[in-house]
């Protein structure tokens, strides 16, 4: 059994000894280094150990660390610094969806500042479009999804394809599927690069007035100009990781409808995480109404905790499947042999923040972890009365991605999984934080995920049994024309076909009949032929799964 099913732990130390460990010989004199040059031998020295591609890195001396000296912040060299230490691992890195698109960040590595962390009245920048709600559910900001789709002639289409829970845009009513037309009294569109700083730097004000057009007005036959006109403060809020949850009566069927956000993180010291309290609501009304049949909307969910990830399994396993093998995790050989002794400058503290001692002794992730296969192999722990699963369709994108996927993937040896959407993100990769100058949190790429068949390696993605870019399904699209839950969405339409082909469904809310078959794409807007894809810049809401080895006595 894990060691964080009740309990995640937050590091906070100064990697003095990895520090020193990095001069160079007494024959040749160092100048005296600045504590960002020894932060990036840091960097470099823990990859050495715990990178999952470790047997890739070259020297200390052929990486030369200290070089990557770009970037207005530290944060921004420490980027750099794990950008060049994924280039050891080409094949797994450089290609993205088989596309030939030079990636231009670590793929499968990231880090933070944890001064900047949610909710921060002073951390104003955002990154790109997205304003992402972070893993404990904080968010600061006005609670939109905005992604641009991108037009052959620069123009564009900044579209809300979410809305957070308890956000401010949720209270005042703006719904998924708006299209933004201006901000204040500036129309945008015309020319993305011109206008993406100024966009982004709208959106991030701490008070924006958004016109906005609705897209389902758009594509109607014929097409009919809906405005509505809103202004918004950026607050601090708490944010459910539920986005839509909805029952489906399809003949004799009861088909059950979630859509789940992120894998949000243990916030408390009794072992109930907020996804926890979430998801148990949503399955108790799943079991009061009889569902037969599941479809889990996992199209912008970019991972999280692999402890949450676990719970929704376990809700969605039946009993029968108790004590049999949910996938392993499979570190290095250096942390498998025990030789990541540099892991010993990283104590391991509780849920409140503070230092776990054994036997006396500060607890590491060295002499205290169990990094072997046996020890992080996870198993199936029957959550709630869902006992009847045996049909599940997930809906996925490429910012399907991680914990995800692990969800995915751990169910398909057992339960008759069906894909919808896109080729996922491709993420088989997890970790944890290795904190340095007591600030940084870096995330090395650290263990790959395995199913009870063996089955990882994904990194190109899972491919959906229904792709709306095979040919095979032209009317399949993330349909932002509707809202979640919507049965005539194309991707629920699909999924609703596949569980219930040729019957009508009536949804729980709205009490709206639909016949489960996914209508023809629009083409009057959105399927324009001068539309190239959806563009978004770099990284957006957090992709990953965090984990951590099993602690061992010792």
């Amino acid at each position: 059994m894990k060691m964080n099913k009740k309990y995640f732990l937050i590091l906070f130390t100064v990697s003095a000894l990895a520090f020193g460990s990095c001069k160079k010989s007494k024959s040749t004199p160092q100048p005296v280094a600045s504590r960002t040059e020894l932060s990036l031998d840091s960097i470099f020295l823990y990859a050495k150990q715990v990178y999952y591609w470790n047997d890739k890195l070259p020297t200390y001396d052929v990486f030369n660390p200290r070089k990557y000296t770009t970037g207005s912040t530290d944060l921004d060299k420490y980027e750099n610094e794990l950008f060049g230490i994924a280039g050891y691992s080409l094949n797994k890195y450089d290609v993205y969806k088989n596309q030939g698109v030079y990636q231009n960040w670590p793929k499968y590595s990231t880090i933070s500042d944890k001064t900047l962390d949610n909710p921060n009245p002073t951390a104003t920048i955002i990154k790109n479009e997205a304003m992402a709600v972070d893993l404990s559910g904080n968010g600061n900001d006005v609670g939109l999804r905005v992604v641009s789709y991108l037009n052959k002639d620069g123009s564009y289409l900044p579209v809300i394809t979410a809305v957070y829970g308890n956000s401010p845009a949720d209270k005042a009513g703006v719904k998924r599927g708006w299209l933004i037309s201006k901000i204040g009294s500036k129309a945008y569109g015309a020319n993305y690069s011109n206008e993406k700083v100024e966009l982004n730097a709208a959106l991030a004000a701490s008070s924006v007035s958004l016109e906005l057009v609705s897209i389902a007005g758009l594509v109607a036959n014929p097409p009919v100009k809906i405005t509505k006109t809103v202004t918004l403060s950026k607050v601090s809020y708490k944010s459910s990781p539920i986005y839509a949850k909805k029952i489906f009566t399809a003949g004799a069927k009861k088909i059950g409808y979630l859509n789940f956000a992120r894998f949000s993180v243990l916030s408390n010291p009794d072992g109930n995480a907020p996804s926890d309290n979430d998801l148990d609501l949503v399955f108790n009304e799943f079991v009061g109404a009889g569902v037969t049949d599941l479809i889990v909307d996992l199209r912008y969910n970019g991972g999280g905790y692999v402890m949450t990830a676990e719970y929704l399994i376990n809700l969605i396993a039946p009993s029968s499947l108790t004590g049999k093998m949910m996938y392993a995790e499979y570190y290095n050989s250096t942390m498998q042999n025990r030789n990541a002794t540099i892991m010993k400058n990283q104590p391991i503290v509780n849920a409140s923040g503070k230092i776990v001692y054994h036997n006396g002794k500060i607890a590491n992730y060295h002499d205290n972890s169990d990094y072997s296969v046996a020890g992080n192999t996870s198993y199936f722990n029957k959550k709630g009365s869902l006992n009847n699963i045996q049909n599940i369709v997930f809906l996925v994108t490429d910012n399907t991605a991680s914990a995800s996927e692990l969800v995915i993937n751990s169910l398909r040896p057992y339960l008759n999984v069906k894909l919808v959407g896109e080729t996922t993100y491709g993420k088989p990769i997890g970790f944890f934080p290795v904190v340095i100058e007591n600030r940084y949190e870096v995330y090395f790429s650290m263990f790959e995920s395995k199913n009870a068949n063996g089955i990882g390696g994904y990194y190109d993605g899972m491919k959906p049994d229904y792709d709306e870019n095979s040919g095979n399904y032209p009317n399949l699209w993330d349909d932002i024309s509707h809202d979640f839950g919507d049965p005539e969405e194309a991707y629920l339409a699909q999924a609703l076909a596949i569980l219930a082909p040729g019957v009508s469904v009536q949804s729980s809310g709205s009490g709206k009949i639909s016949k489960a078959t996914v209508m023809a794409k629009p083409t009057n807007i959105l399927n324009n032929s001068k539309i190239v894809g959806k563009h978004r810049a770099g990284k957006e809401d957090f992709v990953g799964m965090i984990d951590r080895p099993k602690q061992k006595d010792k």
